[in-house]
């Protein structure tokens, strides 16, 4: 909803250019600058003169950690980033689990308890024999950990070592390089910064370089490097170029599955073992799709219907409530007879409100969906072509006035389909969309039209 109601607002932003000693470097406006006239008067002051004179320069070395050691909701994050959904990445992960490769694949934990770190180095050695050397030569005292600490399971590791293909290798190349940056060195980076007073409009120019790669070199891991030379304070530096440009303010970022895991932690929906699933029966009964992920109409309907109907439903509370009361039976704090006792308040109270108003919920949501499958109108009979399902199970778009009018049109099995609102000028059939791994095409449904 936030993203269908956002309207973008024009803002502009200045770049200034400079060069010392060869070197080229580029500094900002350091806000942006929501009014034309006001970014037109910065654009010219700075537009006027040659060269800008140093007001301050600072210059550190910062030592950055490599990341914590794999809890089932990163895991499956950064195999979302990789293009692996996440009940896939799980899938793959439990099947190394029971190959022996790697730990328990659904832990609640980024704090190693005592392992055989050297032994397992040793195995991975068999297929990472580079990696493991270079980790030996900066084997950090003691691996590095993140926040959370569970006496269950260990974070996700190898055990063994093997050659695999496909999705599986990738997977198992994730968790084996996550493991070797855990136990190595801290990478070196060092930081500039400086304000340059350019007639009177101060600009703010920032470099970063990584002096000492050491965990990346098993672990690659994104770094926008900005390379500027030293500056004196005091010091006229050339301009080189000075640019302005008019921009907009963005929507929110769509969630991708890995970001959806990390929120539904947050709100507390669900479970390590079961968001995953989640996500996979939203996509399979075609509310959301898309890698970047987006609500289908019948999401939409559905939500408000609830919403309109039985509104503690579409609420996270009322979940998030339910999975804490059971990791409370968990940590023998709560007793399994009150927890139910209590559930069975909250479901009661939530079925009258739903029993209430069935069937205006339930009409509500079959009106979506049936636009949602609406193709068009029929250039033979008149009748609205929907998408159906053949007896085994392949869609296709048919008439609504089967069996007295058979025409039909064949669809690509994968994807998400769309129809805008376009007939073929050559035959009338419906134009559709179809978007599958990024890619989007148009194209006549009719097959033997050619459009």
């Amino acid at each position: 909803r936030e993203i269908q109601n956002f309207v973008p607002k024009p803002f502009w932003k200045i770049r200034v250019f400079f060069e010392k000693d060869g070197v080229k470097f580029e500094g900002e406006y350091p806000e942006k600058i929501w009014d034309e006239e006001e970014a037109e008067e910065i654009y010219r002051k700075l537009k006027e003169v040659e060269r800008g004179r140093v007001l301050v320069f600072k210059k550190e070395i910062r030592y950055d950690r490599p990341p914590p050691p794999f809890d089932t909701t990163s895991f499956l994050k950064e195999a979302s980033s990789m293009g692996i959904s996440a009940p896939h990445a799980m899938k793959i992960a439990e099947e190394l689990y029971m190959n022996g490769l790697i730990s328990y694949p659904r832990p609640d934990n980024t704090v190693y308890p005592p392992l055989p770190f050297k032994n397992i180095l040793s195995k991975l050695a068999k297929v990472y024999p580079e990696e493991v050397k270079e980790v030996f030569s900066m084997l950090r005292s003691r691996p590095v950990s993140g926040k959370k600490e569970s006496k269950d399971h260990p974070p996700i590791h190898p055990v063994d070592a093997s050659r695999l293909q496909g999705s599986h290798a990738k997977i198992f190349d994730l968790i084996a390089r996550r493991f070797m940056a855990t136990l190595s060195k801290d990478d070196v980076l060092e930081r500039k910064e400086g304000e340059i007073d350019i007639n009177g409009v101060v600009i703010k120019a920032k470099g970063l370089i990584v002096k000492e790669k050491n965990w990346r070199r098993v672990y690659p891991a994104r770094i926008e490097e900005k390379h500027m030379p030293d500056l004196e304070e005091g010091e006229e530096i050339e301009i080189v170029k000075v640019e302005r440009r008019k921009d907009k303010t963005r929507p929110p970022r769509r969630y991708t599955q890995g970001s959806l895991i990390v929120e539904m932690e947050r709100k507390g929906l669900g479970t390590k073992a079961t968001r995953h699933e989640i996500i996979g029966k939203l996509y399979e009964r075609n509310y959301i799709s898309g890698r970047q992920i987006v609500p289908t109409p019948s999401a939409f309907a559905v939500v408000d219907a609830l919403k309109e109907g039985a509104e503690i439903i579409t609420k996270p509370d009322m979940t998030a409530r339910l999975e804490r009361e059971m990791d409370l039976i968990a940590e023998g704090e709560k007793s399994f007879e009150e927890v139910i006792e209590e559930s069975r308040h909250i479901l009661e109270k939530a079925f009258e409100i739903l029993e209430k108003n069935r069937e205006s919920i339930g009409r509500e949501i079959k009106e979506a969906i049936s636009k949602q499958n609406f193709f068009g109108k029929c250039p033979v009979c008149g009748g609205d072509l929907v998408i159906m399902k053949s007896n085994r199970g392949k869609r296709f778009i048919g008439c609504t006035n089967f069996p007295k009018c058979t025409n039909s049109y064949p669809l690509p099995q994968r994807g998400k389909i769309i129809f805008e609102g376009d007939y073929c000028q050559k035959c009338g059939a419906p134009i559709v969309t179809s978007i599958y791994r990024g890619k989007k095409w148009k194209k006549c449904a009719d097959m033997k039209c050619g459009e």
